[in-house]
């Protein structure tokens, strides 16, 4: 798409995942795509062919597939998919690299297409298109966190710190957070992280743009209106969530109640045997990922959200973008205590914030089951909350004048 006379600038757009795959950072860069298409921006996003979750998708062997979709254009770069259920570490980097280079090559050859780079993360990698064609042509380059990835894999156990590759990693994202222009985060603990990683030099770099939702979207009236006996969850099922510990509260709870896991994801295979180990199938239920269209009046129609993640150090700093979508629809939320999603719950109203525990979860469920005035309360604090703080629109605005101001600076 070229430039138009009345257009704020092109902006290209780096991102591993994007719509319609599953994962908090797919949604976040999709909601950003649209909204800087429909505040005037000319976007190009670069991603690889759909991927996640993998079995979800066939194997595409085309090396450029163009689509307008909502006004952004979207090029689909042939990198290697992996095909299975929970890849191993030798198929996620083929996957992670091969586009990191294609996405560099495509970005090199139409360099002067673009006014500024937004490269998000994770993985680490997807930033390496952006910081080579901003080093080539002195355009901004912008990296948008939105996981601390090295962090996070080593809080679960996935690598070990000491290792040469985890210490190489490090460098590597250390050297392009101090080259880009503006980082982006969600959180003001993932800024508080990064900056104590990366040194005060970090500091004037880091701008905040939290997850966040379309509030005339996702509305309580979206639905039939809470049945008094769902718990729902949607999204992606990976090793952060702690799904499992969700499952494992379904022994527990004394309510009529019935857990939806609606998405897809690594963790699906296990999440199965275990609901099968349990015996609760009666109770617990799996049901593929909907379009995005059938979120809203999903959520809207149960009694309670679930936005759970591992009690671990390395995840304090995140927040799960669904959070905001049950909160603008209305639904009290049960998340884990700690960092800034208890935070979250605290300040907004909108929820409970427990151990993640089994049985604490099912103390969770049964006091919001067995008290619609509560649910009442919380929904309708969590949906005054949202509307204040993290509505797309406003939220987007904040990125708008970001690389507005980044390239007048360059005029």
């Amino acid at each position: 798409m070229a430039t138009t006379d009345d257009s704020r600038g092109h902006v290209a757009v780096v991102s591993q995942q994007y719509p319609p795959e599953l994962g908090g950072n797919a949604t976040r860069v999709g909601d950003s795509a649209r909204e800087l298409a429909r505040v005037g921006w000319d976007v190009s996003v670069l991603a690889p062919p759909r991927s996640y979750p993998p079995e979800n998708y066939p194997r595409s062997w085309q090396r450029h597939e163009h689509v307008v979709e909502d006004g952004v254009d979207v090029h689909r770069l042939w990198s290697w998919q992996p095909t299975r259920a929970d890849p191993n570490a030798l198929e996620r980097l083929a996957y992670y690299l091969v586009f990191a280079v294609h996405a560099t090559l495509w970005l090199l050859y139409h360099r002067n297409r673009f006014d500024a780079y937004l490269c998000t993360t994770p993985p680490p990698f997807t930033s390496m298109p952006g910081l080579i064609a901003s080093e080539l042509t002195r355009k901004p380059f912008v990296v948008d966190v939105g996981d601390l990835w090295i962090d996070a894999a080593a809080s679960l156990g996935f690598i070990r710190e000491t290792s040469l590759s985890t210490r190489l990693t490090r460098r590597y994202e250390h050297l392009v957070l101090l080259r880009a222009d503006r980082v982006l985060t969600t959180t003001d603990e993932m800024s508080r992280l990064l900056e104590r990683g990366h040194g005060p030099a970090i500091a004037r770099r880091l701008v905040v743009i939290p997850n966040a939702v379309d509030v005339r979207r996702f509305t309580p009236d979206a639905g039939d209106g809470d049945d008094g006996r769902s718990i729902v969850y949607t999204g992606n099922f990976g090793h952060a969530q702690d799904l499992e510990a969700c499952v494992r509260a379904m022994q527990y709870v004394e309510s009529d109640a019935h857990l939806r896991l609606v998405g897809d994801g690594d963790l699906r295979g296990r999440l199965e045997s275990l609901i099968e180990e349990l015996e609760v199938a009666g109770r617990v239920s799996i049901e593929k990922p909907v379009p995005r269209s059938e979120i809203p009046p999903l959520l809207a129609s149960a009694a309670v959200g679930i936005a759970t993640l591992k009690d671990s150090e390395g995840l304090r700093y995140a927040v799960p973008s669904k959070t905001y979508e049950y909160m603008a629809c209305g639904l009290p939320v049960v998340g884990t205590d700690i960092g800034a999603l208890a935070e979250l719950l605290e300040e907004s109203g909108g929820g409970l914030a427990v151990d993640s525990d089994p049985e604490a979860l099912a103390a969770a469920f049964d006091r919001l089951l067995s008290d619609s005035d509560l649910r009442e309360r919380m929904g309708e604090r969590g949906r005054q909350h949202v509307e204040a703080r993290y509505d797309r629109r406003a939220v987007g605005e904040k990125l708008d004048s970001t690389l507005t101001e980044l390239i007048d600076s360059q005029l």
